[in-house]
């Protein structure tokens, strides 16, 4: 039996990276999952593994009709939804620049991914978090805002406000039962290339942290699973900073 038995899960961006990790350790962990990814053929894909309890669907999280119809799927098969980890983003195929060049069409898109996404998707799933018997929002927020990140002020900005609505949404559905909690990671390191790290910053944040090792995307689906499962049933409204200590200077 594992922590999330029997539960029903909704992970976003989880066709690749940690979206990806997070949605395998909630299988092991029992859940029956729902792979949401605008990536639909590769969330797919993956669910092919686990036809028994895994669903991949195609989902953009900043388009309302999109989420729409994510609710009438899941609304139609499961009548419940147990938890649901907003981890879609927009971040690795940003290029770092001052914000005075970022252009307006960028900046508009992180944020609509980033921030108004969550909200979206929070916000259509809501009837089916509300049938559950204590279901539990898991936002994937960023330690970029409290290191003040320079290079990509659209992401860092997208970010910040996750963590705000997570205090806000915590406080209106605490009497519904349903916790909201921010897994906030420090750097992670996946097969996804990136240019928003240079050599440079990686070597400083490395130097900057207790544990003197890169993190991985296993190092952060076991915070997940615990603010999904009962263990935390008294946790709501927190930032959880998975970070391998790193100093928030």
């Amino acid at each position: 039996m594992g922590r999330l038995q029997d539960k029903i899960v909704v992970v976003t961006g989880a066709a690749q990276g940690i979206g990806a990790a997070y949605g395998r350790r909630l299988l092991d962990e029992g859940a029956t999952v729902v792979l949401a990814d605008r990536e639909g053929e590769a969330v797919r894909a993956l669910a092919e593994h686990h036809p028994d309890r895994a669903l991949g669907v195609t989902l953009d999280v900043a388009d309302p009709d999109s989420n729409a119809r994510l609710a009438a799927t899941l609304t139609e098969r499961f009548g419940r939804l147990d938890g649901l980890i907003n981890n879609a983003a927009v971040f690795s195929g940003l290029t770092m620049r001052p914000f005075w060049e970022i252009g307006e069409r960028e900046w508009d898109e992180v944020l609509a991914v980033n921030l108004k996404g969550p909200w979206l998707v929070t916000s259509a799933l809501l009837p089916l978090l509300r049938a559950a018997p204590a279901a539990s929002v898991v936002n994937i927020g960023s330690d970029a805002p409290a290191l003040g990140r320079a290079g990509y002020l659209h992401y860092v900005a997208s970010k910040g406000g996750v963590q705000g609505l997570t205090y806000s949404m915590a406080h209106e559905l605490g009497a519904d039962g349903i916790r909201v909690n921010t897994l906030s990671p420090g750097p992670v390191y996946t097969e996804i290339p990136r240019e928003t790290v240079s050599p440079a910053q990686r070597a400083a944040m490395l130097d900057a942290q207790a544990l003197r090792r890169t993190a991985g995307p296993e190092d952060m689906v076991g915070t997940a699973v615990f603010l999904l499962s009962d263990d935390s049933a008294y946790v709501t409204g927190q930032t959880v900073s998975v970070n391998g200590g790193l100093l928030h200077r």
